[in-house]
């Protein structure tokens, strides 16, 4: 099986004519996914790299039996095409989009999760099974087929550690980027959920930085045997002052909590094992595999 996607995902594209949008379609059209729809108010009956383009998410499904939606509407909009991509019945919707007010964020989630649907991100680079799909903007060339899950709250670091681990002959099962955002859909103990099922994931590279509590939970998750296959883990924000907001929106250490030192000893504990760099990660990989 394959998490969340595959090769026959049916995908619509929201905000397909803007400049983004546009560019990161063609993309993925060359990398092979399966982009049958695009969607833009306004713009309905126009082709972007002879993609249809609609003006309601509503009418794309109707007419392509689309499955999972990639957002490229600007903060300003992109909830309320959340909330339109939900009510079509899409099981999929992987938000790109930055800057998205962190109580709409919360409020789209929660109508998601009442409504069965996985929303990855904010904020995020997306999802890919090398070789098969990618919804998102990730460069393809890096990531190659293989049965290692790499689950990542940052985007470069995510392509960064891939291709190491491409360069020494490790591919990847699947490639998740949850988003860098203090809210997300998507977190990374859900995720692991679906990697202990997935019978092509034999191991896992977590990819966290400072602020919040995912990694903890994560760590908590292994601890107790609800995932059981070996983990790599690295941490970003190792020399991160207390208080300074670091690159994305959710690293950084508030009240005294969320610091690199609290999620590695949560790690360590659990049993994972802790590379200094990211480029560590391959070496670690080699003597767990």
């Amino acid at each position: 099986m394959t998490v969340l996607v595959d090769r026959r995902t049916r995908v619509v594209v929201q905000g397909i004519t803007g400049r983004e949008g546009r560019f990161h379609t063609r993309l993925m059209l060359e990398y092979g996914t399966r982009v049958v729809a695009g969607v833009t108010p306004g713009k309905g009956g126009e082709t972007v790299h002879g993609v249809p383009v609609y003006d309601t998410v509503e009418e794309a499904v109707k007419m392509h039996d689309a499955e999972a939606s990639i957002v490229f509407v600007p903060a300003p909009a992109a909830a309320d095409a959340v909330y339109e991509a939900i009510d079509a019945g899409l099981r999929l919707i992987v938000v790109i989009t930055e800057h998205i007010p962190v109580q709409e964020t919360m409020l789209f989630i929660d109508y998601a999760r009442r409504k069965g649907t996985v929303i990855i991100g904010p904020n995020t680079p997306g999802i890919i099974a090398p070789g098969k799909t990618k919804i998102g903007i990730m460069p393809g060339d890096v990531f190659a087929p293989g049965h290692v899950a790499v689950l990542s709250r940052s985007g470069t670091l995510t392509y960064e550690v891939a291709a190491a681990m491409t360069r020494e002959g490790i591919g990847q099962s699947i490639v998740i980027g949850v988003g860098g955002d203090p809210v997300v859909g998507l977190t990374l103990a859900e995720a692991m959920e679906m990697l202990e099922k997935d019978s092509e994931t034999q191991a896992l590279v977590l990819i966290g930085e400072i602020g919040g509590d995912m990694e903890e939970r994560a760590a908590r998750m292994i601890r107790e045997g609800l995932f059981t296959k070996p983990v790599v883990a690295y941490i970003a924000g190792k020399t991160a002052p207390p208080g300074k907001r670091m690159g994305h929106a959710g690293a950084i250490i508030s009240m005294g909590s969320g610091s690199y030192g609290e999620k590695v000893e949560a790690l360590r504990a659990a049993g994972v094992q802790l590379a200094q760099t990211p480029y560590d990660i391959p070496k670690l990989l080699a003597k767990t595999l």
